[in-house]
């Protein structure tokens, strides 16, 4: 299976998103606290319409708490400071995909705990600064499954 981790989500339509789209492509979603809202508010059910009881969404009181209980294979961070694509790597069953809070980024320290190989970017144009929290889990997570073959049964 594939693990996506969000670092201190702030906006809970983009959580809501992401619980449909791992619902749909069984992926786990990973959600690290601090939370900057209520998971039962009415902006992520609605954004999650009814896909919250058919997704795996797990709650962790941090990042380390989070990848000791995942073990996943190997942690990818989701940055606009590298330039390895995100499309470089060969991914593997058990892999995960770490990204910031939507007005931050991740912490220049948790991006530095990781290899450069391990450090990944989604390409934009000159001048834009980030996408969509949403968009780019997005992007990220169908690559990694389109290399697995849309496997229904990781």
């Amino acid at each position: 299976m594939l693990h996506i981790i969000l670092y201190e989500p702030e906006i809970p339509q983009n959580t809501g998103a992401l619980i449909r789209l791992s619902a749909n492509m069984g992926a786990h979603l990973h959600l690290i606290h601090p939370i900057a809202f209520d998971l039962s508010e009415k902006k992520v059910r609605r954004a999650g319409l009814d896909y919250a009881e058919l997704a795996n969404v797990h709650e962790h009181p941090n990042l380390a708490s989070c990848l000791e209980t995942v073990k996943p294979n190997r942690v990818f961070a989701l940055t606009t400071k590298t330039t390895r694509y995100y499309t470089e790597p060969k991914f593997e069953n058990g892999d995960a995909f770490l990204f910031g809070p939507e007005t931050r980024g991740l912490p220049a320290e948790v991006i530095e705990s990781l290899p450069p190989e391990q450090r990944l970017t989604i390409p934009m144009m000159p001048g834009g600064r980030s996408l969509n929290l949403a968009n780019a889990v997005s992007a990220m997570a169908y690559e990694a499954w389109r290399q697995l073959d849309f496997n229904m049964n990781l």
